[in-house]
């Protein structure tokens, strides 16, 4: 028997490259086409990263995030790009190197770094073209490039670039480009790469592709420098004409993209040899905050446009201008990741040579969401919160869901849960939940909980973060009914509660999760509040937390549902029985003064946190419960629920009967218009990013609640329409479903009840 080794079509240069750090390669290969093309279909992927040109014009970046298990290709139509005569194929790939803390947390690399692809040009006359990754293409290890940290003590973007402009790769994407003296490819045979793992094992990209749209900056803020013009500015900005910065000045700008962004940064250069530019891209103007020994720590937040008082703070990315470009062929930069900006500051330090500035825009990206839910009530405020709350949802959506897309950009399973209600109820749209769902699926450890952000190329634990994955699958079993999906996850279900089963102590509680803290050695984070230290309850310094036994209650009940779907009746019972022993453990140790759940056994200490979720598992209920809700709004000296936590907050004031009070809680949100943002702040305890997707919750309640919309069985099999009014008048607006646009429109008449009119999908019935 004879083994044929083929080209695998994976290639990596055949030149040197630094391997300890994150790189930058180039490929291109030019092909002729004697004849028109009628399509041409290309399979694509990277380790890490890849951005594919096709004469010139960029046309997709990927592959989306997977890990050691799954990787992803993608399948693209590019014929409308090509042309009979010269075409240039051209891809940057960027390689981070295995080393968890040397790269994005976010973006696997395996020990093959490489760039695959294999296509099928189809010609106008039947005449098919082959392409593929081969010893064909030349490469280019571009040096010029390093990526760098933004925070020192924890960076998990890693996309901060120092770069210059380099003569040798001016032009590469484009025909007539002389390579000559760029290195050949290195190809990897068939039986070099392993299919059964990480980059072979290859899977098709799972949704859809990112959109990347053309877009301007809006305006000018304000010239730091005396000698910079703004009104010039504002010209290049909006495409009318160019800026020249003179030979040995300096100029700094501030400019505004109107509201909170993500996109790809697009600068262009004539002339200006080794002038220095620096773009920092920042969320807000903030201001100092000093503490007790004059340093100067997190910065402090207010007026997010004040521009007079504060300043614009982040670590900018770097390019020394190579002087080549002219105003007819400029030299061109763009960072290789996408940016997370509402305002910019260019700084532009020229030598001898005066800078032309011939453009400065970007191209907005994100997710491809189309919301097609409308709500309107009689509170007009809500509807400003619903249109932060909607930009903030989408810039959290990328390859996947994002806690912050500023900071971290990272796949939280907390967050995670709020932001997958929030599509379904205004989009219907499940693809990217799925992705999430299989991510979680694939993280679990030998313990049997799951990593608590995923992707993530090393560990992050949060046990009660496994209970928000449960949560998800029993989400998505009620608005899309899908069994097989549920019959794959519930393995992984059982092995999450086993984790809590197996620790509870004699008292019939959960016992201590981590020591406190980060990372000791797991991380028992619940919320961001002023009063704890990291998150988490300061009950647990003397033993164990209310809330991990409460959330474990809420996964029993969740998972005995999904075990009923699956007609798993005897595991449906047993874990309802485990979960009445919670309730019975919680009850005869944990219950305080006036009634209140203590945030530990014996300990004293009280929290919003721990009452809600007694309410919402059923530890409390009926008019005890409505008591304690009153009690949990009123007492000033309960730790409250920041803004990670307001979903449920609001969950428990609705079973209560109390929706009237979400007024008030919606001050938070009017607070935040007040402050200028122009998306959802992750907290109110240090406001780190202002831009946080667990804060947009109107986007659930105004269908889901004040409207009514909800499954009333799993897959939507038929829809509850029961609206919440609360302190509203009126409301009215059409909710996307699964089976389609539900239509409600109500109003309060003065003895207090309901005038509902509602519009179903055909052949949907619908209970009230």
């Amino acid at each position: 028997m004879s083994i044929v080794n083929t080209n695998s079509k994976w290639i990596w240069t055949a030149g040197p490259y630094d391997r300890g750090s994150a790189s930058f390669v180039y490929f291109r290969k030019e092909i002729h086409l004697e004849q028109k093309v009628q399509s041409a279909v290309l399979r694509i992927s990277a380790d890490s990263r890849y951005r594919l040109y096709v004469n010139g014009i960029s046309i997709v970046q990927g592959p989306c995030k997977g890990d050691d298990q799954v990787w992803f290709y993608d399948e693209l139509e590019v014929g409308t790009a090509l042309r009979s005569g010269v075409n240039v194929f051209a891809a940057v790939v960027l390689r981070y190197p295995q080393q968890h803390e040397r790269g994005n947390h976010s973006v696997w690399r395996t020990d093959m770094p490489g760039l695959y692809l294999d296509g099928t040009i189809l010609l106008e006359e039947g005449t098919e073209f082959s392409i593929e990754a081969d010893d064909t293409w030349k490469s280019f290890y571009e040096d010029r490039i390093q990526l760098g940290q933004a925070n020192p003590y924890f960076d998990p973007l890693y996309i901060v670039e120092t770069a210059e402009g380099n003569i040798r790769t001016f032009g590469w994407k484009q025909a007539g480009f002389d390579d000559h003296d760029w290195a050949g490819t290195r190809v990897y045979l068939d039986n070099q790469v392993r299919k059964a793992i990480s980059p072979g094992g290859m899977t098709r990209r799972p949704i859809p592709f990112l959109y990347e749209k053309p877009s301007r900056f809006v305006s000018v803020v304000c010239a730091r420098t005396p000698d910079t013009s703004p009104g010039e500015w504002e010209k290049l900005i909006e495409g009318q004409s160019d800026v020249t910065i003179p030979a040995y000045t300096k100029s700094v700008i501030e400019i505004s993209a109107g509201h909170e962004t993500t996109g790809f940064l697009e600068t262009a250069f004539a002339g200006g040899e080794n002038a220095r530019v620096s773009i920092l891209s920042a969320e807000a103007y903030v201001y100092p905050r000093r503490d007790q020994n004059g340093h100067i720590p997190t910065p402090a937040k207010g007026n997010r446009t004040d521009y007079t008082h504060g300043y614009l703070e982040g670590t900018p990315d770097f390019y020394r201008v190579g002087g080549f470009g002219t105003i007819e062929r400029p030299e061109e930069y763009e960072p290789f990741w996408f940016r997370t900006f509402r305002f910019i500051q260019i700084t532009v330090e020229t030598e001898e040579e005066p800078l032309i500035f011939t453009r400065l825009g970007f191209r907005e990206t994100g997710y491809p969401l189309e919301v097609q839910t409308k709500v309107e009530t009689s509170d007009e405020s809500l509807k400003a919160i619903w249109e932060i709350s909607e930009r903030t949802l989408r810039l959290c959506m990328h390859e996947t869901y994002e806690d912050c897309p500023y900071y971290e950009q990272l796949q939280y399973a907390m967050d995670s849960r709020s932001q997958i209600l929030f599509t379904y109820n205004i989009a219907a749209d499940d693809r990217l939940a799925r992705k999430c769902m299989d991510d979680f699926f694939r993280s679990q450890r030998y313990d049997g909980l799951i990593n608590s952000c995923y992707p993530s190329t090393g560990p992050n634990v949060i046990p009660g973060f496994a209970v928000y994955y449960i949560l998800m699958i029993h989400d998505h079993m009620m608005y899309f009914g899908d069994m097989k999906l549920v019959e794959k996850y519930m393995p992984s279900i059982e092995r999450v509660l086993q984790f809590f089963d197996q620790r509870l102590d004699e008292t019939g509680l959960t016992a201590r999760t981590s020591e406190g803290g980060m990372g000791d050695p797991y991380w028992s984070f619940v919320d961001w509040v002023a009063e704890w230290n990291t998150g988490v309850p300061n009950a647990i310094y003397q033993g164990p937390v209310t809330f991990d036994s409460l959330l474990y209650r809420m996964g029993l009940l969740a998972a005995a549902e999904l075990a009923g779907y699956v007609d798993r009746p005897d595991l449906a019972a047993n874990l309802l029985l485990k979960a009445e022993g919670i309730k019975r453990a919680v009850l005869a140790y944990c219950v305080g003064r006036d009634g209140l759940i203590q945030d530990g056994p014996g300990i004293d200490e009280y929290s919003q946190h721990t009452q809600v979720f007694a309410i919402l598992t059923d530890v409390v209920s009926d008019t005890e419960a409505a008591k304690l809700m009153e009690l949990t709004l009123t007492d000033a000296t309960l730790a409250p629920c920041s803004v990670a936590m307001a979903y449920y907050l609001f969950r428990a004031v609705e079973k209560v009967g109390l929706y009237h009070q979400t007024d008030e809680l919606w001050t938070l949100w009017r607070q935040m218009l007040a402050n200028n943002l122009t998306t959802c702040v992750e907290d109110s305890v240090s406001e780190r990013s202002d831009c946080h997707a667990w804060g947009a919750l109107i986007l659930y309640e105004l269908p889901a609640i004040v409207l009514g919309v909800q499954p009333a069985e799993p897959g939507y099999a038929s829809i509850q329409v029961r609206p919440t009014p609360g302190y509203l008048t009126w409301a009215k607006g059409e909710v996307v479903t699964p089976k389609g646009l539900v239509k409600v429109k109500w109003e309060k008449a003065e003895d207090g009840s309901i005038d509902l009119k509602v519009e179903t999908p055909e052949g949907i019935k619908y209970v009230c």
